[in-house]
């Protein structure tokens, strides 16, 4: 499966009393790792769509180790599947540090559902988003 490759800075709000990432600050960097996908990337290759309606209609996040607040970012690696008519799910592996050997601290995936805001019911997947969905599902990893 191939993976999009985006590194996520951490904030000094990260860490929590322990000293290393929340939990749900944990989800926030996932997203974050998503948006730049699914919006800038996407946007950069023609595909502007996502932004009219892209809601997470499930998640899924298994900790693996703490994350101790650092200066570098983290790399998080996301592949998708389950390519469905209207949705979609990305897989995230979150790692420690911001190269190819850091350990995997957290394992997680959203399930993405396809909306039409202004009709507020679910809408098909564009071809031109299906392709670009595609591409990380069967292309060699890209980082950002």
């Amino acid at each position: 499966m191939a993976r999009y490759v985006a590194h996520v800075p951490l904030r000094w709000t990260d860490q929590d009393s322990y000293r290393h990432v929340n939990h749900a600050r944990t989800v926030t960097l996932l997203e974050e790792a998503r948006i730049g996908l699914l919006f800038t990337v996407a946007s950069a290759a023609g595909v502007g769509t996502f932004g009219g309606g892209l809601l997470v209609a499930g998640l899924e996040v298994d900790y693996r180790r703490q994350i101790p607040y650092r200066a570098e970012p983290l790399r998080v690696t996301m592949a998708v599947r389950q390519l469905r008519a209207a949705s979609f799910t990305i897989d995230y592996d979150l790692h420690e540090g911001p190269d190819e050997e850091s350990p995997v601290a957290a394992v997680g995936a959203t399930r993405m559902a396809m909306v039409d805001l202004d009709a507020q019911r679910p809408r098909r997947l564009s071809p031109d988003e299906r392709a670009f969905l595609q591409r990380w599902a069967d292309s060699p990893a890209v980082a950002s």
